[in-house]
């Protein structure tokens, strides 16, 4: 090995004291390596291993692997004599197999592939030559776009595992990076302490995988997770007289209808639950009659949301994200809407001058020719 890193010295100029990442080729896609640093790729055997997580998409070829990660031109120089230089486009399996090979690092602006990599971008648009905008802005100011971007990532949840999701995940991340470097120049805290946060967190919100705790159902897993969480909170102070400690950290900022079954799912697990979903029926009706019974606009606005927060209940206990039903049950009604605007159009008729009757009439016609085409829509999200 030392023969090898000396011939690399020799001929690349590159010595482990510049940073030097050596594997084997039978070990490129189960370990992690940075193309911002140069590699040394070891030949021989291929024996099947499972990719590293986070990099799974990409098989078990070491030679996809590194395509995936460089640039297509980006060169792979041969260490061994007789072997020719190749480039990612054109190196394969055999190839790394039958010899050792030097690949250079690639420059920060195109090791886009990296996790490394928008950090760095993040930093040089924040630096003093940066951009004029993103060194404007602060953890306030960026707020909204980190709410618009969790909106689009959940809209592109509808078609699954798509490249549209991936596009709008690397978008959401954008936010979570650039607010870990207002962090870090603020001296607070920065990318690495936001992984250690998290990973620490999930590990010990998991006993039944990190340690020694049972849970053979979700449910389980649920009521332990809640009881950490509590205890979590408990050594802490709660912000608000108005917030109990068991719904700590839950975001007001959250829409409603999520919101509230949140609220509700951190209650039900603490045992405040109805027995029966008949039970919640029932007060669905109660609630009802009570708008019915309100006297002004106070008490009727303060029932509706009462009945509003039971539908949620139920909602919860049937299963239901009652966010996405609703967005759900919207889309449908606009489609449907959408259909009778072009019936309408196409006789001639405005809609404004038509009866109650003959609007629901043009409904049921738009129900009957979109229900299939609505019922495939909505199935998707």
């Amino acid at each position: 090995m030392d023969r090898l890193l000396d011939e690399v010295e020799a001929r690349f100029g590159v010595t482990a004291a510049d940073g030097l990442q050596l594997l084997s080729a039978g070990t490129l896609v189960a370990c992690p390596f940075d193309p911002g640093m140069a590699l040394v790729i070891v030949g021989g055997a291929v024996t099947d291993q499972a990719p590293i997580s986070g990099r799974a998409s990409h098989g078990a070829s070491p030679a996809a692997m590194l395509q995936a990660l460089y640039p297509t031109d980006h060169p792979v120089q041969p260490i061994t004599d007789g072997q020719p230089a190749l480039t990612m486009a054109t190196i394969t399996d055999d190839a790394l197999r039958g010899g050792n090979w030097f690949v250079p690092a690639v420059e920060p602006l195109v090791n886009i592939a990296s996790p490394h990599a928008l950090p760095w971008l993040v930093a040089r648009l924040r630096a003093p030559d940066g951009c004029p905008w993103d060194r404007e802005q602060d953890h306030l100011s960026l707020r909204k776009f980190l709410l618009e971007e969790t909106y689009e990532v959940y809209d592109a949840l509808d078609a699954g595992s798509t490249p549209q999701l991936a596009e709008e995940l690397g978008d959401l991340l954008l936010q979570i990076v650039l607010h870990a470097q207002y962090g870090a120049e603020d001296g607070v805290f920065d990318m690495a302490d936001v992984h250690r946060a998290v990973v620490a967190k999930i590990v010990r919100r998991h006993p039944h995988v990190f340690g020694d705790v049972v849970a053979n159902s979700a449910a389980e897993v649920i009521r332990n997770w809640e009881q950490i969480k509590a205890g979590e909170r408990a050594g802490r102070e709660v912000g608000s007289t108005n917030m109990p400690a068991a719904f700590e950290g839950l975001s007001r900022s959250l829409p409603a209808l999520a919101y509230a079954q949140e609220m509700q799912e951190r209650a039900a697990s603490l045992g405040y639950d109805w027995a029966d979903n008949e039970g919640v029926l029932d007060k669905v009706v109660e609630e009802a009659h009570e708008i019915t019974a309100a006297t002004d606009d106070r008490a009727r606005v303060e029932e509706f949301g009462d009945l509003l927060l039971v539908l949620v209940n139920l909602a919860r206990r049937l299963g239901v994200d009652a966010e996405a039903a609703l967005r759900g049950a919207s889309a449908k009604f606009a489609g449907r809407f959408a259909e009778v605007e072009r019936m309408a159009a196409a006789t001639g008729v405005d809609l404004k001058s038509l009866t109650l009757a003959e609007l629901d009439q043009l409904w049921q016609s738009a129900k009957a020719a979109t229900s299939p085409a609505i019922a495939a829509a909505t199935s998707r999200q």
